[in-house]
């Protein structure tokens, strides 16, 4: 019989067409925990950072590290950094 962890990674041997590699960092920035993920692999040099808010219309202090806004930009989405990753973008 199977390990969960032996089937788990079969699958992914078996049926992940593409990876996507991150480390994920907390940092806590005038009570607000941001959440910064460090991309590898084909998305290294990418680094997104996010924060939850209680509503749309929270205000809230953005630090100085923040550059640009892509909350709406699809391609930084996850599911679309593995088929069009970072290293591809002109």
């Amino acid at each position: 019989m199977k390990s969960r962890v032996d089937e788990a990674t079969e699958l992914l041997d078996n049926f992940s067409l593409s990876e996507l590699s991150k480390t994920r960092y907390e940092i806590t920035v005038s009570g607000k925990v941001w959440e910064i993920d460090v991309f590898l692999g084909d998305n290294k040099g990418l680094i997104v950072a996010e924060i939850e808010l209680e509503s749309e219309d929270e205000v809230f202090d953005l630090p100085d590290w923040v550059t640009t806004e892509v909350t709406k930009e699809e391609k930084y989405y996850n599911s679309n950094l593995t088929v069009k990753p970072f290293k591809d973008w002109v």
